[in-house]
């Protein structure tokens, strides 16, 4: 387990939290960085109503498996935009079939969803004197999500920086890294116990099913979600 109190940054942070491997891991990392650091969720109309109440376990769990960092954590914000997922309408927020569109995306693709979140948590950010926002946008093994991508990203933190008359800076910790690396990133933070909290509290599923238990979580072990966090901790443990 890494300690980089010493190498703590003065500045605070917002990190876009889900529930999921990726945020509780992001959690994690800007924990270990930042000073101050708070969380947001975000009500689009999601199918399942596990994802948001996964986030309230991991957050609470988070100070338990890092206990000198615990001060650190702040308040978490939960921002209503059911409006926007009744517009933009996918296998995530709808009962449709998981599968790809003709543009060859995924349909658990929703359309603008981090650009969204992004400006909403901008907005957050700058009324509670939050510097950095933190998300787990991921280009490796993103998907085919293009609004996960860097490139859109960095237009985003270049628009939201015009818009608002400040830096925004968006970290992306996990950008480059496998589902693999994202294991042993949660291993060198937070050892076994911060492994076992995303194993045992966090969700990732696509079909929101928490009955079947795995070596790397619950989940129905066979959506695109599932599929990609379990070859994940498979290669993750093979290789240690």
């Amino acid at each position: 387990m890494s300690d980089t109190r010493n190498d703590l940054l003065p500045v605070s942070a917002l990190v876009l939290f889900s529930g999921g491997q990726d945020s509780a891991t992001c959690l994690a990392w800007a924990l270990n960085r930042f000073a101050r650091v708070e969380t947001v969720g975000f009500d689009y109309g999601q199918r399942h109503a596990v994802e948001m109440q996964a986030r309230i376990a991991v957050r609470d769990g988070m100070a338990d498996v890092l206990p000198l960092l615990a001060d650190r954590l702040g308040p978490d914000h939960v921002v209503d935009l059911t409006g926007y997922g009744r517009i933009s309408e996918s296998a995530l927020t709808s009962d449709r079939a998981i599968g790809m569109d003709a543009r060859g995306l995924p349909s658990t693709f929703v359309p603008g969803r981090n650009l969204i979140f992004l400006t909403a948590a901008a907005a957050l950010a700058d009324r509670r004197g939050l510097e950095v926002l933190v998300g787990g946008m991921c280009e490796t093994d993103y998907s085919g999500y293009p609004d996960c991508r860097r490139q859109t990203l960095d237009a985003l933190s270049t628009a939201l920086s015009l818009g608002l008359d400040k830096p925004v800076p968006i970290e992306t910790p996990l950008m480059w890294l496998t589902k693999a690396q994202t294991w042993a990133l949660a291993d060198d933070l937070g050892g076994s116990e911060l492994v076992e909290l995303i194993v045992e509290e966090s969700h990732t599923c696509y079909l929101g099913e928490r009955s079947q238990r795995y070596a790397w979580g619950y989940g129905c072990g066979h959506c695109p979600a599932c599929e990609l966090r379990a070859q994940g901790y498979e290669a993750w443990r093979a290789g240690q």
